[in-house]
């Protein structure tokens, strides 16, 4: 388990190479802040190892835009990992989700959080793991606007954000935004939920 914090609940969050660096970054500092133990996990990775990450930006133009960001530590190791040893679950976005989806253990791990309804907060490029582990059936969902056909065709319905994309949106244990503006209103229903 992470030395991260200590106490609170044990959180599990799942990244990749380019995920959005504020969509990791923020939250896990903002769980830390409130007491939680927040343990990062990447396929292919153990403790001690980073990913690189993006900083995406909404510049006027038609989609995001995509810069460097930091590294993002891993510090819990994916092969040994035990969801039912965490409390609740944590999706970034970015450009890791559309990947991380197709690992068959990364759904495992998800599907648990799911069928136990434990607390899951995912954002932006996140509900694509949340569809491809099939846990949109009849569920509202928001997300990045790209993402919506995601949601519709995975039996969900789409959450459309505000225009200043800082809307989140809560069902059940889910509780999703589409970007990183949407932070205080995200990590407050996800805090809540905790």
């Amino acid at each position: 388990m992470s030395n991260l914090g200590s106490g609170g609940k044990r959180v599990l969050m799942i990244v990749g190479d380019f995920v959005e660096d504020y969509e990791a970054m923020v939250p896990l500092q903002i769980l830390l802040c409130a007491g939680h133990q927040v343990a990062t996990i990447c396929p292919g990775k153990t403790a001690g190892d980073s990913v690189a990450t993006a900083i995406h930006d909404f510049e006027g133009h038609q989609t995001y835009s995509e810069k460097p960001g930091h590294r993002f530590a891993i510090n819990t190791d994916f092969t040994t990992v035990d969801p039912a040893d965490y409390d609740a679950l944590v999706i970034p976005g970015g450009r890791a989700p559309e990947y991380l989806r197709l690992d068959a253990r990364v759904l495992e791990i998800v599907r648990h959080f799911g069928e136990t309804k434990k607390p899951i907060a995912a954002i932006c490029h996140g509900p694509q793991i949340l569809a491809s582990a099939g846990l949109l059936q009849d569920r509202q969902c928001s997300c990045y606007p790209a993402v919506g056909p995601e949601v519709t065709v995975a039996g969900g319905t789409y959450v459309a954000p505000a225009e200043t994309m800082d809307s989140a949106h809560v069902d059940g244990n889910l509780v999703t935004a589409p970007a990183w503006p949407a932070h205080p209103a995200w990590m407050r229903a996800f805090l809540e939920l905790l």
